[in-house]
């Protein structure tokens, strides 16, 4: 597991590197990482008219606001991580082919940029619960200790991408492609308690779309807990926990295959 202790011995490069990722991002604007709400806040405003007014339909869920405010962060901190982490070390090449370092503290910092966003949509997030759900006051914390899991397993599967997206340039527009049909199918707009009788008849479907899909458990755990006012499904906070082991299993394993070809392929 060195890929990750790396992070502690190289503390100060991640840090650098974190800080040009933040800078980058940022840089000129007036705003700052204020800008970072608008994405989630604004696609929030479009469902919700859609969804919610147009066609009044709430997907039968209460609160529905803020049930599709937390999916739709939780989305974004995923997707975006996915396609920037994917991209990192092929926008970080004249790096990489010059200094030899843990490469994969590049991905990490993209990671952790896109992690400053989620946290503060997750601070906005619990204050909305506690002030309109006022139910959730005994279970919303656990909201905190279940996004670090979800930053986790975000992480590594950022990594695992940006490794494939060296040796196959094409996994980038890959997932690019994916994430749109990918965001639908998960339940964000909708929820697996509120499909319609006729859905009955497609069971072995769902239980693909509710397992299979695998971020859909971990966004239903943290989600669950900042919306439902009860602890959220153990199923869906073990899944979370393994998710996010085996995706840093499976990005050091990656990692540990492809690092002395990554200097090379760039």
């Amino acid at each position: 597991m060195a890929v990750y202790t790396d992070l502690v011995r190289y503390r100060e490069l991640f840090t650098n590197l974190f800080k040009r990722d933040f800078q980058a991002k940022y840089r000129g604007s007036a705003l700052g990482i204020l800008w970072s709400l608008v994405n989630p806040l604004a696609l929030m405003a479009v469902y919700l008219l859609v969804f919610g007014v147009i066609l009044n339909n709430n997907a039968g869920v209460p609160h529905y606001p803020l049930y599709l405010l937390s999916g739709i962060a939780c989305w974004i901190f995923f997707s975006v991580s996915l396609q920037t982490g994917a991209r990192s070390m092929v926008d970080s090449a004249e790096l990489i082919k010059k200094v030899r370092f843990p490469r994969q503290l590049v991905a990490f910092s993209v990671v952790a940029t896109q992690a400053i966003t989620f946290a503060v949509m997750l601070v906005i997030l619990i204050v909305l619960s506690l002030v309109f759900i006022p139910g959730t006051r005994s279970t919303v914390w656990l909201a905190i200790p279940l996004a670090v899991l979800f930053a986790a397993f975000v992480a590594g599967v950022a990594l695992v991408a940006a490794c494939v997206n060296v040796l196959l340039r094409d996994t980038e527009h890959i997932l690019a492609a994916a994430l749109i049909p990918w965001f639908f199918l998960t339940p964000i707009l909708w929820s697996f308690t509120s499909l319609p009788a006729s859905a009955a008849h497609h069971q072995k479907l769902i239980k693909v779309l509710e397992w299979g899909n695998f971020v859909a458990p971990p966004i239903a755990a943290v989600r669950d807990a900042l919306w439902s006012g009860s602890v959220p499904r153990t199923a869906d906070m073990v899944y979370l926990a393994v998710a996010a082991v085996v995706s840093l299993l499976l990005g050091s394993y990656v990692f540990g295959r492809v690092d002395d070809r990554l200097a090379i392929e760039l």
